[in-house]
C-alpha cells in the first residue's frame, strides 16, 4: 500500500540518523594505507549491523550496461562520483575522497554524500571542500514553498563561482522515495525563480559539485565521472523534503 507523505517523513527521518550513523563510523575508520574496497567491505558491515540494505548495489542507471557491484560509491581527486571500490585503490595523505552512501530502509530510499580531506592537503582544495559544503547549507536555505529548482541552482552556481570554483553543470539531484533516482532534475546551476516550483510534498536530493576549473563531468566506463581537465573535485549531498512552509533535511549529514 502506498505510503502517505507523513508516512515516508517518518521512516526517512529514521533512516536518516542510521545514514548519519554509518558516515560517522566510516570516518573514524578511513585512514591512508587502506583501499577504497575495504572501505566498501566495512560499509557493508555496518549496513547489516544496522538492518539496512545498499540502495546502490545492483542498481543499473541508463547510461551504464550493467549493475553496480558495490555497496557505496568511493570518489577519489579527479573523479567526481560514482567511484568504484577497487583493491589496487590505496587511499594516500592528502587525497581528496567522496564517499555517497544510499540505502534503503523500510522500503524507503535514502541518500547522502560528504567529501573527505585525508590528511593536508592544498590550501586551494580546502578551500574548494568547504565552498562546496557552504553552497549546499545556502541552496537548503532557499529550498522552501514558493521557491523554485531555479533558485536552488542559482544559490549553488553563486557561491561556488564566486570563490572561483567551477560548478558542475552535467550532474544533478534528483527525486527519491520509493524509488532511488527519478526524473527530477535538481541542477546545481540555474536562474533565479525559474523552473519547477516547490511545494509540500516533493522529496529530493541536493548534491553540489565542483572542481578546481572543469565545468563539465566526462564518463569514464559503466559508472564514473570525472573531471574533464583531471582537477580535483568536491560533492556534498542530502536527501530533503518539502513541508507546507519549511523543509525538513531527511538525511542529514553535514
Amino acid at each position: 500500500m502506498k505510503k502517505s507523505f507523513e508516512e515516508k517523513i517518518k521512516i526517512m527521518k529514521e533512516g536518516g540518523r542510521i545514514l548519519k550513523e554509518i558516515f560517522e563510523e566510516l570516518k573514524n575508520y578511513i585512514k591512508p594505507g587502506i583501499s577504497t574496497l575495504e572501505i566498501d567491505n566495512k560499509a557493508g558491515e555496518l549496513f547489516e549491523k544496522f538492518n539496512v540494505k545498499s540502495a546502490f548495489k545492483g542498481y543499473k542507471p541508463e547510461f551504464s550496461n550493467v549493475s553496480y557491484p558495490a555497496n557505496i560509491c568511493l570518489s577519489l581527486n579527479e573523479i567526481i562520483v560514482h567511484g568504484i571500490p577497487l583493491k589496487k585503490r590505496i587511499i594516500k595523505e592528502g587525497d581528496i575522497l567522496k564517499i555517497d552512501i544510499g540505502i534503503v530502509y523500510k522500503e524507503l530510499f535514502l541518500d547522502a554524500a560528504t567529501t573527505l580531506i585525508i590528511g593536508k592537503t592544498t590550501e586551494i582544495n580546502k578551500k574548494l571542500v568547504k565552498i562546496t559544503k557552504e553552497s549546499l547549507l545556502k541552496a537548503i536555505e532557499v529550498a522552501k514553498p514558493k521557491n523554485t529548482l531555479g533558485d536552488i541552482g542559482y544559490t549553488i552556481q553563486k557561491h561556488i563561482e564566486e570563490n572561483g570554483f567551477k560548478v558542475i553543470k552535467n550532474l544533478c539531484g534528483h527525486d527519491i522515495g520509493e524509488y532511488l533516482h527519478g526524473n527530477l532534475q535538481v541542477l546545481n546551476f540555474g536562474k533565479p525563480k525559474s523552473g519547477q516550483v516547490l511545494k509540500r510534498g516533493m522529496i529530493f536530493t541536493i548534491e553540489p559539485m565542483a572542481s578546481i576549473s572543469s565545468e563539465y563531468a566526462e564518463q569514464i566506463n559503466d559508472f564514473e565521472f570525472k573531471t574533464i581537465d583531471n582537477s580535483i573535485s568536491a560533492h556534498f549531498e542530502v536527501t530533503i523534503a518539502i513541508l507546507e512552509e519549511d523543509n525538513l533535511v531527511l538525511a542529514d549529514i553535514l
